[in-house]
């Protein structure tokens, strides 16, 4: 399945920025299962600085400044990636029962550190929650494997809290996401992570992008054609599950549409929580009250041979 995705962000200033300094996570990760196959990233007011690279997850992130004077930013980024799926031969009761992976990841003294670890540990969007533990405790049963257990807290997280779209903001605390019982993608995902957290389980969360309607079928997706989040869960040796590469022994995990993604699904960037990943940030001089519109389009490219609409540069 070949992808294009496009990302347009614009901000307009009521006045004068004089200084900008941004990072952005748009650039989609590339491995055996995702492939990057072009991307172009456009700023404008063109960067007088401009660096690209990877943070110590992996992931693919730009760092631009702006010091002439402007009032508005438009950032688009387009990206076409081949995705297949990740997990159809996912046999999530054959993982390991969860409380014995969550104990070999209990600290111990001048024992080798696990980088995982980062990822049971409470982060700033995902804070130790004691009713998370409670609520994860009915499908986290004594040696029931990890990610059939995972994939019930999936279930259940779905069923039980309400997608509204805007009901929500980026700082809207989990505590007020749990009571209400109501949010948007990025507060299902953190939900689903701070549940199995509390039980000493590794979950990262990943930002991306999917089809408004899945490759496989189905009902149309929540959270498409927008930025889009979901969870990955730590079940190393299940069957199914990648055994080598960036993404070996990492499960993903949809609860807004209680689904493994397939290939509808475009990874971008993974981390503790959206604080980590947020797609554009940055700290600016001046600029008053602002405006801030965001449009993400994704769709399945014609079959190999017909012309594209136009040429991107070519990852390597």
């Amino acid at each position: 399945m070949l992808l294009e995705i496009t990302h347009d962000t614009r901000y307009d200033y009521a006045a004068p920025v004089s200084l900008a300094h941004h990072l952005a996570h748009l650039r989609p990760l590339s491995d055996a299962h995702q492939r990057l196959v072009a991307f172009d990233l456009c700023i404008d007011p063109q960067p007088g600085y401009r660096h690209e690279g990877a943070d110590a997850a992996g992931n693919l992130e730009c760092h631009f400044s702006l010091a002439q004077p402007h009032t508005r930013l438009q950032v688009r980024a387009t990206s076409r990636v081949q995705v297949e799926p990740r997990f159809a031969g996912l046999q999530a009761a054959l993982s390991p029962p969860w409380q014995a992976l969550a104990e070999s990841l209990r600290y111990v003294a001048a024992a080798p550190f696990q980088p995982v670890l980062e990822f049971a540990l409470p982060s700033p969007f995902v804070p130790q929650l004691p009713p998370l533990k409670r609520y994860a405790a009915p499908s986290f049963r004594p040696g029931r494997p990890v990610a059939e257990a995972a994939v019930e807290l999936m279930h259940r997280v779905h069923a039980d809290f309400s997608y509204q779209s805007r009901s929500t903001d980026i700082d809207t605390p989990l505590a007020e996401v749990w009571a209400h019982k109501r949010g948007v993608c990025q507060d299902f995902a953190h939900l689903m992570a701070g549940a199995m957290r509390m039980l000493g389980l590794p979950v990262r969360y990943v930002s991306g992008y999917l089809l408004t309607r899945a490759p496989e079928g189905g009902a149309a997706l929540q959270g498409a054609d927008a930025s889009h989040a979901w969870v990955q869960v730590w079940c190393p040796g299940t069957p199914g599950v990648p055994a080598e590469g960036p993404s070996a022994g990492w499960l993903d995990l949809d609860p807004t549409n209680d689904v493994v993604p397939g290939s509808g699904h475009v990874r971008v960037a993974v981390g503790r929580d959206f604080g980590d990943v947020t797609p554009l940030r940055g700290v600016i001089r001046g600029g008053g009250r602002h405006t801030l519109e965001v449009a993400v389009r994704t769709r399945v490219l014609p079959a190999a041979g017909d012309a594209p609409e136009r040429e991107l540069p070519v990852m390597p």
